[in-house]
């Protein structure tokens, strides 16, 4: 039995945990989702390009190097990593007035924030920082992804309608499209909305088909043949052709720099972290399979380091991506190598008709990806089920929507932590009492509350630390006071209690000073081996003595009543 141990050990090319083991039976399948993937990615990716404010071919570069890094170098067998529009939008709310949306510099700059990003990946993978993805909760990451939709979707009105919209914000964008709204170009408008119609169309009929593709196949087609472009309805233009030139960020490498754009790349770390981890985790379950957070860190930041060398912006583990894939039967990382080998092909040759493309076509595939970002249902089952929580995704969108989308993930960040710091700080405690037949249940703090005359058994309910001190303290004074049988060992039922800082080991030992002034043993139940030791060390063991841990209940009550039976 232990052969086949060591043989999977020596697996060959172990960093290939997203392509191995390779299953030739279902390649053919793997292949054809790879092609539907491509299909479907394409267009999307280029209209990604809107909002980062980088060249369209940027789009197309995202899922070529990047893309196969993920798939060398990750673990997920599922995740796609690519544009994603959440990244997208921080990278351009960052660089809006640090350079002219498409120039040479500005790409410069957004590559630089990929590479600042691959930085911070590496880095939290060497010193475990994988963590900080889980501080962004599900109630937030609804409200962050909501408003980034507001704002994309609102951000191109002006593109659908043809009209310029100088405004920075959403607010700001509005505004401006209202006062220029008598400048729409009606050409223009009909291009949007058969667009619209064509990928809405499609989608209704079955979410296989790639409505996006064939409306913009389509759209050139016609742009082509009608010369769209003497029509007043602006097109792309050339987009060049070829691989893209491997090539350090060509910025003005100061430290200034580094400071003005660190806090952005903080802000994109911990998006990546958080739905990149987020995705992984919902198809490893949904699959049955396993997967390292720590190597899809290091996949992940290769696939940014190679964003930054090759040109384009910040990539991400994508969700919509992520079905796409496996709605169409990919189930490892050969389907997204497929697309990859399509794209390559789309780069060298196929770049020329994408010249007659209109701007407006982008648009509208653009604001088709914000609507669906827009989760009404999300932000619905949050209001039925956890009312407070929705009022903090709510929030969350209008920070994203009225301040900045990087202002909105570290607001989102601070209100994940104020959420879970009030958990902590108001723990819902409880004293054990005796039931009718002798068993043990938990009833509030206020109510009677001694399991056995003279003996009260509190459970706190979380880790002490500095900010539920106090509630501990009070909680025992309130307990202790005006009984009717006067207390005479108070135990702290400590199954939940998982840490204690010092401010609570200070807490503790003038918690007991205070009980000893009423002539009352404190004593500990169920106490965990790391919150002993943290005890020792803040020398309350050695004010209540060894003797007052126990490991039972029964150990509890019969020393209870050894001592009871003695006094008496």
């Amino acid at each position: 039995m232990a052969k086949p141990q060591k043989e999977e050990r020596k697996r060959p090319f172990p960093l290939l945990q997203g392509v191995l083991p390779f299953n030739r039976a279902v390649f053919p399948a793997e292949v054809l989702a790879g092609l539907t993937f491509a299909c479907l990615a394409i267009p999307e990716v280029m209209g990604y390009t809107k909002i980062a404010g980088t060249p369209v071919v940027t789009g197309l570069y995202t899922i070529l190097i990047p893309m196969a890094l993920f798939a060398l170098f990750g673990s997920s067998r599922h995740l796609v990593v690519g544009a994603d529009s959440a990244t997208a939008a921080i990278t351009a709310s960052a660089l809006a007035g640090m350079a002219v949306s498409g120039s040479s510099e500005y790409l410069a700059l957004a590559s630089l924030l990929a590479l600042m990003a691959a930085v911070l990946l590496l880095a939290a993978r060497v010193i475990g920082l994988g963590f900080l993805a889980d501080f962004l909760s599900r109630t937030v990451l609804v409200g962050f992804l909501t408003g980034v939709g507001i704002q994309v979707a609102t951000g191109e009105i002006p593109g659908l309608l043809g009209i310029q919209s100088d405004g920075h914000g959403t607010i700001a964008k509005l505004q401006a499209t209202l006062q220029n709204i008598g400048q729409t170009s009606w050409p223009t408008l009909g291009v949007s909305l058969a667009v619209l119609l064509v990928v809405v169309g499609c989608r209704r009929l079955s979410p296989k088909l790639p409505g996006p593709l064939f409306a913009i196949l389509g759209v050139i087609l016609c742009s082509w043949a009608f010369a769209f472009s003497a029509s007043g309805i602006a097109v792309l233009g050339p987009v060049p052709s070829g691989l893209p030139a491997l090539s350090i960020p060509d910025v003005d490498w100061s430290w200034n720099l580094f400071k003005q754009l660190l806090p952005t790349a903080l802000s994109i770390f911990v998006v990546i972290l958080a739905q990149s981890a987020a995705t992984s985790r919902a198809y490893a379950a949904r699959y049955d399979e396993k997967f390292s957070e720590n190597t899809d860190l290091v996949g992940l930041g290769l696939a940014n380091l190679g964003a930054a060398f090759s040109g384009t912006f910040v990539v991400n583990g994508s969700p919509t991506k992520t079905e796409m894939v496996a709605s169409a039967g990919g189930r490892s990382q050969i389907a997204q190598l497929t697309t990859v080998a399509i794209v390559l092909v789309v780069i060298l040759f196929l770049t020329g008709p994408l010249a007659y493309l209109p701007n407006a076509a982008l648009s509208a595939v653009v604001f088709l990806i914000g609507l669906k970002l827009i989760d009404l249902k999300g932000l619905t089952a949050i209001y039925k089920q956890a009312r407070s929580e929705f009022w903090i995704a709510v929030a969350t969108a209008a920070v994203v929507v009225f301040v900045g989308v990087e202002q909105g993930i570290i607001f989102a960040m601070v209100l994940s932590l104020i959420d879970h710091t009030r958990r902590g700080y108001r723990p819902k405690n409880a004293v054990i009492v005796k039931t009718a037949d002798g068993g043990w249940r938990s009833k509030p703090v206020p109510s009677p509350n001694q399991f056995e005359p003279g003996l009260v058994i509190y459970r706190f309910s979380h880790s002490l630390y500095y900010a539920n001190t106090q509630r501990l303290s009070d909680e025992i004074a309130e307990l202790t006071k005006d009984q009717e049988t006067p207390v005479q060992w108070f135990c702290i039922e400590a199954t939940a209690i998982d840490d204690v800082d010092f401010t609570a080991g200070y807490t503790l030992r003038n918690v007991l000073k205070m009980l000893q002034d009423k002539n009352i043993k404190l004593v500990f139940l169920m106490v965990e081996p790391h919150v002993r030791s943290e005890l020792d060390r803040y020398g309350v063991t050695g004010l209540v003595g060894p003797d007052a841990f126990f490991h039972t209940g029964e150990d509890l009550l019969d020393a209870y009543k050894r001592s009871t039976s003695s006094r008496s």
